[in-house]
């Protein structure tokens, strides 16, 4: 097991970013967009001037800053400027909803946000008692009623030193996906983020100097902030960005424009853009330049995965992390591919697959993880309860249903609130799920849990057709035969909805919430 020192100075932008200079990075691209590029030694001038103009306006070491911001430079700079500063990094979506920004500013205790100009409406009506908060907008025009990022950075005299910051010191919190009702954030230490770039970054998946990344998911994604910002930037590599929503043409254009080496990427985009090439296979020229990519935030199908390998040649490394954990620590690698599998756990965590009295249960039966290592959060902010559930010293008690085979290779069965109890048998949707994607029919599907005429439980799926295949009883008793003959009988889905499209949450992954609602 890797034995990780963390630096006695532990300020992340030091970490990831000025240590980079010293070793010879500086004029190496750091940040790339359709925009232009910034070196390691700009981006550092960019995080020194952000860390100047917060500090000019009051902001101090250990308080909140919360970002409401596109992908770009100016992420990049308030990103590692706050943590320059010493202060702490809060990200949300910034197409969260008008009504939730008070909340987010309250429940963070932010004492500035930095946002895309168009919340400026929002952040005007902020009530008395938020005033106080200093607003700093990215992108706005030269009339912005508040503070313009490119004029605060312009202006501020540069932080010339990152405050001293200790590993065990708050530094980001990432907010959960959440699966009921808003968001909450996981305090994570700054020592968190130096463990799971050591372990995993570098030691599981070996990012390279010359790499390029572009991702799917967004920056405020704990997924993306660590491989589309800080794994890059802690090998001297480039993160190219891109502000405009996740589209397979946004995605394409990005990796063929910066000649992407490393994408991260969900399953529903994968499936997606292999959509696209079935009517134009020339989209895929943008992924030529490729190494490999990373796959999570939802199931990878093992069918998905064998067309997308059989159609780009590109590998994908399916694994899994949590916003508990900050980022993945199960996870197939270089060499170390097990299709259907999630892989073997990263070196560095430990892993115990338990039942419902906290017993290790055997090796090919189903149990709740228990992931351990040293990247666990601190809690949840504001939930003493829910984060003693959660939290025990340096295990996280998940709510993840998995199995291991007697190689240490880890399947995951969905979450225990997504599990459906079938005539006193536990039914995993995502085995129903991948059994559905194998008909030539099916582009996409979800199966959730619906009651009968007699109150029990039985799976409904929920499915989207590919293009030619009538949405009639005739392809719904297809596809139910098809489950029959490729899993036990009792597992089929009852019932088969088709619809025109399934849908997403912040993260790009199918909102399983979202589709209970429609039952």
């Amino acid at each position: 097991m890797p034995d990780v020192k963390f630096p006695e100075q532990s300020n992340l932008c030091q970490y990831f970013l000025t240590s980079r200079i010293a070793a010879g990075r500086g004029a190496h691209p750091a940040v790339v967009t359709a925009a232009g590029a910034w070196t390691y030694a700009e981006l550092e001038e960019l995080a020194a001037r952000c860390a100047g103009a917060l500090g000019e306006r009051g902001i101090t070491p250990d308080q909140r800053v919360l970002f409401l911001l596109r992908d770009g430079i100016h992420f990049a700079a308030a990103f590692f400027g706050t943590l320059r500063l010493g202060a702490v990094v809060a990200m949300v979506n910034p197409d969260v909803k008008p009504e939730d920004v008070v909340h987010y500013v309250r429940y963070t205790g932010a004492r500035a946000v930095v946002a895309d100009h168009a919340l400026t409406p929002v952040l005007q009506a902020l009530p008395a008692d938020l005033q106080h908060v200093v607003i700093l907008t990215s992108g706005a025009p030269a009339s912005s009623t508040f503070d313009r990022m490119e004029d605060a950075l312009a202006r501020a005299e540069p932080l010339a030193t990152p405050a001293p910051v200790h590993a065990d010191d708050p530094a980001i919190w990432l907010f959960t996906s959440g699966s009921t009702g808003l968001p909450r954030a996981v305090v994570h230490r700054a020592g968190d983020y130096i463990f799971n770039t050591e372990v995993f970054a570098k030691g599981t998946i070996g990012l390279r100097p010359d790499d390029v990344t572009v991702s799917v998911p967004k920056l405020f994604f704990g997924y993306a902030t660590g491989t589309n910002l800080m794994f890059p930037l802690a090998v001297g590599a480039t993160a190219a960005l891109f502000p405009e929503r996740s589209t397979p043409e946004s995605v394409l254009a990005a990796c063929a424009r910066h000649r992407a080496t490393v994408l991260t990427a969900v399953p529903t985009m994968m499936a997606a853009i292999l959509a696209q090439a079935d009517a134009d296979p020339r989209v895929l020229d943008a992924l030529r330049s490729l190494r490999f990519m990373f796959s999570a935030g939802e199931a990878l199908p093992r069918e998905l995965y064998e067309r997308w390998k059989a159609r780009t040649g590109v590998e994908v490394y399916d694994g899994i992390g949590s916003a508990e954990m900050f980022h993945i620590y199960i996870s197939n690698r270089p060499g170390d591919v097990r299709p259907g599998t999630l892989g073997r756990i990263v070196d560095g965590y430990r892993a115990r697959i338990v039942d419902d009295d906290g017993r290790d249960v055997p090796d090919g039966e189903i149990g709740t993880m228990h992931i351990s290592g040293k990247s666990v959060g601190l809690c949840y902010w504001r939930d003493r309860e829910k984060s003693y559930q959660v939290f025990r010293g340096d295990t996280c008690i998940t709510a993840d249903k998995f199995s291991r085979d007697g190689e240490g290779y880890y399947t995951f069965h969905g979450r225990a609130d997504d599990l459906l109890k079938v005539g006193g048998r536990w039914v995993a949707p995502l085995e129903v799920e991948n059994a559905l994607l194998g008909h030539a029919a099916v582009d996409g599907c979800c199966v959730v849990g619906k009651a009968d005429a007699d109150g029990l439980d039985k799976p409904l799926a929920f499915v989207v057709l590919k293009a030619g295949h009538p949405p009639d009883d005739a392809t719904a008793d297809a596809l139910k035969a098809h489950v029959k003959d490729r899993l036990q009988p009792y597992k089929y889905p009852r019932w088969v909805k088709f619809v025109d499209g399934l849908p997403k949450n912040d993260r790009g992954k199918v909102d399983r919430k979202a589709v209970r609602a429609l039952v």
